[in-house]
């Protein structure tokens, strides 16, 4: 079930607009911890936790990425510009895909979350 939502959260036409646009993360100084996710795995958990409204702590553990981790990428991209660069991208791509407007919509739930 999780494969369709993720799917339909975030299509393969979308993820081609957005994945150039994620800041990299490099590789930690000290080495250790966990290897990294997937960055799409993570913009999909971030995506439902923007539109359906469930707080970070509720993102059900089907996508595979915690809430402490979601919660914290989703700062690191806001603290990065991710949100304004997708906000403009929708804006070009609004009238062209239909992804654009989807784009929208999850980009101002975005904003409205970070500034909190």
């Amino acid at each position: 079930m999780v494969d369709v939502l993720s799917h339909r959260l975030v299509p393969d036409r979308l993820w081609k607009l957005v994945e150039p646009l994620l800041p990299s993360f490099p590789p930690r100084p000290q080495g250790g911890g966990s290897a990294p996710l997937n960055d799409r795995t993570v913009f999909t958990a971030v995506v439902y936790v923007l539109t359906s409204g469930c707080s970070w702590r509720h993102l059900p553990p089907e996508f595979g990425v915690s809430p402490a981790t979601a919660h914290r990428r989703f700062r690191t991209w806001g603290r990065a510009g991710l949100w304004q660069r997708l906000h403009q991208t929708a804006a070009d791509q609004s009238g062209a895909h239909p992804e654009g407007h989807w784009l929208t919509l999850i980009v101002r739930a975005a904003l409205a979350r970070h500034d909190r």
